[in-house]
């Protein structure tokens, strides 16, 4: 990858051992830490449209334009590693440590085997089985409900943000957007977005909360069953294209209860939407009316948070 430090590279003490990832504002390698001997994710904030890579590797603004840029990029990676390094969840990535060198900023993970989710519907062409849906999302729930509680907004979840381990235990990653926001709270700032799983609040640069996220869940939720995103919401904000998850045109049946769930994510309107996780976990739990009819317990497990009901 361009700009990538080379193997065996020594920031601090962790020891590059290759590039494993990357995209327009940041590169992650695999490291070795060199006072555990133990395998960690680092990720080095590197805008690529806006600095390069020097002989000492440091990193440079490619010119004076871009250094005010650079700079607010630079404090928001800092504080995505700031606010992830105060959690300890098993559903959110976990920060080890962050500093600064090289004129830029580092993030260390700890190093964890599997794929994002990404890569299961594309494997499957969407049509992944309500039993693989309510076995992850259950627990991207309950991270997400960490984080809210933090007085903190994901804002950019969706399938590539979500890494399955080896095993199925899911996590969410990739923080880049995160941000401390009460309810109420207009954010200030640019907003990271990705078309058909950021919503309309978020094109618009209006009040985003709980339900910016929840949307974004329920859209990812979405491409698991039909292996895409919805429609964007900047169109369905001038024509709704958005095709009910409740008329069945899925390649596989899934309950009436999951389906009602996504439908009611993906409002439009931000107030339509479940205000908290909470409250979509409490619908999640009902019992299902399809569950019954099958004796499918899986559809009627519920959900291990603590204020889910039994």
């Amino acid at each position: 990858m361009k700009n990538a430090l080379p193997k065996g590279t020594q920031i601090q003490h962790y020891k590059i051992d290759r590039t494993i990832g990357g995209g327009g504002f940041s590169i992650v390698y695999l490291a070795t830490d060199l006072e555990t001997d133990k395998k960690v994710a680092i990720k080095e904030y590197l805008p690529e449209k806006q600095a390069l890579r020097t002989k000492d590797h440091a990193v440079q603004c490619i010119a004076k334009e871009n250094v005010a840029h650079f700079k607010q990029g630079f404090k928001r990676f800092f504080d995505e590693a700031a606010a992830l390094a105060k959690l300890n969840h098993p559903n959110i990535v976990h920060v080890i440590n962050f500093f600064r060198a090289n004129n830029t900023v580092y993030m260390v993970m700890d190093y964890e085997k599997g794929k994002d989710l990404r890569y299961y519907i594309k494997r499957h062409g969407g049509s992944l089985s309500e039993k693989f849906i309510r076995t992850v999302f259950p627990e991207l729930l309950n991270g997400l409900y960490e984080l809210h509680t933090h007085n903190l907004l994901h804002l950019d979840i969706k399938p590539a943000n979500i890494f399955l381990r080896l095993g199925g235990s899911p996590f969410l990653l990739d923080f880049g957007a995160v941000r401390e926001a009460m309810i109420d709270n207009q954010p200030s700032g640019p907003h990271t977005l990705t078309r058909g799983f950021a919503p309309i609040e978020q094109h618009e640069h209006k009040t985003v909360g709980p339900w910016t996220d929840i949307y974004a869940l329920g859209a990812s939720i979405y491409a698991c069953m039909c292996g895409k995103a919805p429609p964007a919401a900047t169109d369905r904000i001038k024509k709704d294209t958005y095709r009910p998850a409740t008329l069945g045109y899925f390649g596989r049946p899934y309950s009436a209860q999951l389906l009602e769930a996504v439908d009611w994510c993906l409002q439009l309107n931000q107030n339509d939407r479940p205000q908290s996780v909470e409250e979509l976990v409490d619908f999640l739990n009902e019992d299902s009316d399809l569950a019954k009819i099958f004796n499918q317990p899986w559809y009627m497990t519920p959900i291990n948070l603590p204020w889910g009901r039994k």
